[in-house]
């Protein structure tokens, strides 16, 4: 008996420290190793010869790097109120019972389903002067419309936030219609009582009791902002010149084109340091809600 309770005993403390080990050996160790990388002159092949924070002062003077960060910080800010935007306007039609609700919802969540790099094309298509939405309304008759924003150096970052937008709206949609419909129906009846406009209702209202969905939300477009890099190299490659670039490519080009391993990881353990960041206020809130 006493054999058979250490045996019952074993299989799920082997399980959970196994679990432990794992993550410790593959998520942090990469980190450590990858820290560690950007610490010395490795090239191509890690090298040993430390420089300490000699790389992370580099990025600092690097152009290439400031402009990824900045178009970060501006990409992520009009992708987020975009998606949210959007994706709430969605779910408020479908909670209001429309016509064809499941027919709507699966056309605004098929976007999911499609890969980041087939969702650049096709937009880099629609987006093309030469091929897309301009040479579309110019051989109708219109030959002074311009839409050619994906080739203006100001504007292309633009065009990423509307395919991302176009995107994601659907998994806010998801999201917050799975809020809304855990709504407590006496909420709605005593704002039936109070005679409350429906969309003050949303807005002062549901929306407030709903703040740990917008929260999900965001932490979730939080981490298409910083992982970016699919959409970006299908669609403008970081470009015109190095207008849409971002930390990820960033990254990813000075390993792979420029091999320069020592600076690629300086720039993926700021990007860590960036992603812990933006998620600090989200975490501070909840700390301080469960407190």
């Amino acid at each position: 008996m006493t054999r058979w309770f250490q045996r019952q005993m074993f299989r799920p403390t082997f399980t959970v420290v196994a679990f432990f080990a794992v993550i410790a050996i593959f998520f942090y160790g990469s980190i450590g190793w990858t820290f560690l990388m950007s610490l010395t002159k490795s090239s191509l092949m890690p090298r040993y010869d430390f420089v300490g924070f000699e790389k992370y002062a580099d990025l600092m003077d690097n152009k290439r790097w400031i402009v990824s960060c900045i178009n970060m910080v501006v990409f992520g800010a009009l992708f987020i109120v975009g998606s949210l935007l959007l994706g709430s306007i969605l779910a408020i039609f479908i909670d209001r019972g429309i016509r064809f609700e499941g027919v709507f919802g699966t056309i605004f969540l098929y976007p999911l389903a499609i890969s980041l790099i087939v969702t650049g094309l096709g937009w880099r298509w629609l987006l093309d002067p030469t091929l897309g939405i301009q040479a579309m309304v110019r051989d109708m008759g219109w030959e002074n419309f311009a839409f050619d924003w994906i080739t203006e150096p100001d504007r292309a970052i633009y065009t990423l936030v509307i395919a991302s937008v176009w995107r994601s709206a659907g998994l806010v949609m998801i999201i917050v219609l799975a809020g809304l419909r855990s709504v407590d129906g006496d909420l709605w009846k005593a704002i039936r009582m109070e005679k409350i406009p429906q969309w003050r209702a949303y807005v002062q209202v549901i929306f407030p009791g709903m703040r740990p969905v917008f929260a999900s939300c965001i932490v979730l477009l939080m981490s298409e902002v910083i992982r970016g890099y699919d959409l970006i190299v299908a669609m403008t490659n970081g470009g015109p010149g190095i207008s849409t670039e971002m930390p990820a490519k960033f990254a990813v080009d000075f390993f792979f084109s420029r091999m320069n391993l020592s600076l690629a990881s300086a720039a993926s353990i700021l990007m860590l340091l960036l992603s812990l960041l933006m998620l600090a206020p989200y975490l501070y809130s909840e700390f301080r809600r469960r407190d």
